[in-house]
């Protein structure tokens, strides 16, 4: 099913658009690329492509940033400290002035600017290697003590917690919209969007001709991209298989209480407690949505179309615990909401972004979350350059470096 303009109703709302983002195509077009997934990378992606004058048709089995997707939900942290890993602050503070114009023209916020505390107990090598990258890169983060931590966010106890690591810039990105708002921006530029399921393409030949709709419809293209998220393993079983990994994550809101302001953006950042490495993460009461916690653990493992999406009480009353501790303002908090999602880690935890072994034009992009949505913007540029030859491959990034053992690196 081909869909336009006017049967998206992605609620964009009518708002002016930035002349980044309002390039309709060129009258000589390119190539033609078919984007495989609507997620934050496919989307991105597909917006650079377009953006460079090549005709793109984007495709995603239920619909852009949809309840299952990696890219679903409510809300995600945009941060830039990564310890040693200063590729991925570079990444992030590239995407925010991409973030910030995309939400200028959504009609609604998609870029909270709340802040983003990430504490710790002990100034250990993360906290100085963040601090290093965030020099370099010119951001404004300032370190904190403990005193000050508690007299700035007082809704948070910081017992046992010596440092922290304070971004003004950043915040929270709200997830769903943002993807919605920019596939509708690509769609009223020009972009083709289509609802339809891709079946896994047949091996053999040194290019990729077309790929199969699960109606039997072909789709022809010069180039493609496939950015299906927890899905791509099984597009690809003998390429990626499972150097990508799907795990079940939940995530729940709570309510803050009544009249009390101290957990409105604003007031309360959205934060992350290293925890020893085990982070526990949230954010402040988004839109009325409730107070939100996270365990960044991997879950077990997960089919994405067949687990079930029923929260669980072992994973709510770990984060209850945590909650109390750390927020006991909040103990006794009503449960406002739960959702069941997935990770779909790569083995070291760093993006799959490289072309496909057999075929020079496909790109395999995945292994995002869980720390991939903030850095769509960039990943698509990158991507997009990769796929037409005017990008050096990032070695951290091919395949190569992803193996069926699976030991996160990255935070």
């Amino acid at each position: 099913m081909r869909v336009t303009r006017r049967s998206l109703l992605l609620g964009a709302g009518g708002a002016a658009v930035s002349p980044g983002l309002a390039k309709t195509y060129k009258r000589d077009m390119k190539d033609h690329v078919a984007v495989v997934g609507a997620g934050v990378f496919g989307a991105w992606t597909a917006h650079h492509l377009q953006q460079q004058g090549h005709r793109v048709t984007l495709i995603d089995a239920w619909g852009p940033a949809h309840t299952r997707a990696s890219s679903g939900g409510e809300s995600r942290l945009t941060r830039a400290a990564y310890g040693k890993d200063a590729i991925y602050t570079r990444m992030a503070a590239q995407s925010l002035p991409q973030w910030k114009s995309l939400s200028a023209i959504s009609g609604l916020p998609i870029l909270v600017q709340c802040g983003v505390l990430f504490f710790f107990q002990t100034e250990e090598a993360y906290v100085a290697d963040s601090i290093s990258a965030h020099r370099e890169v010119g951001l404004r983060t300032e370190v904190l003590a403990r005193a000050e931590m508690a007299r700035r966010f007082p809704m948070i106890d910081f017992d046992g917690i010596s440092v922290g690591l304070y971004e003004p810039d950043f915040g929270a990105l709200m997830a769903r919209r943002s993807v919605l708002t920019l596939v509708d921006r690509f769609v009223r530029a020009g972009g083709e969007y289509t609802k339809a399921l891709v079946t896994p393409p047949a091996r053999g030949g040194t290019r990729l001709a077309e790929i199969v709709l699960s109606s039997g419809e072909r789709i022809s293209a010069d180039r493609f991209v496939f950015a299906a998220g927890p899905w791509l393993p099984k597009l690809f079983p003998e390429v990626i298989g499972p150097r990508i990994l799907p795990t079940r994550q939940e995530v729940f809101y709570f309510a803050a209480p009544a009249g009390d302001r101290r957990f409105l953006p604003g007031s309360m950042p959205g934060w992350a407690d290293f925890n020893g490495g085990d982070i526990f993460y949230g954010f402040p009461d988004l839109e009325t949505r409730g107070v939100k916690f996270a365990h960044d653990a991997h879950g077990v493992e997960v089919d994405p179309d067949t687990q079930s999406r029923r929260p669980s009480e072992a994973a709510l009353q770990e984060v209850i615990e945590f909650r109390d501790r750390r927020f006991p303002l909040l103990k006794g908090a009503p449960l406002t909401g739960a959702e069941v999602c997935q990770y779909e880690n790569s083995s070291n935890g760093d993006f799959l972004i490289d072309i496909h072994p057999q075929w020079p034009n496909v790109l395999l992009l995945g292994g995002g979350s869980g720390h991939g949505f903030k850095h769509g913007p960039e990943v698509g540029r990158y991507a997009a350059a990769l796929l037409l030859g005017e990008a050096k491959g990032e070695r951290r990034f091919s395949l190569s470096t992803k193996s069926e053992e699976h030991h996160r690196e990255v935070h």
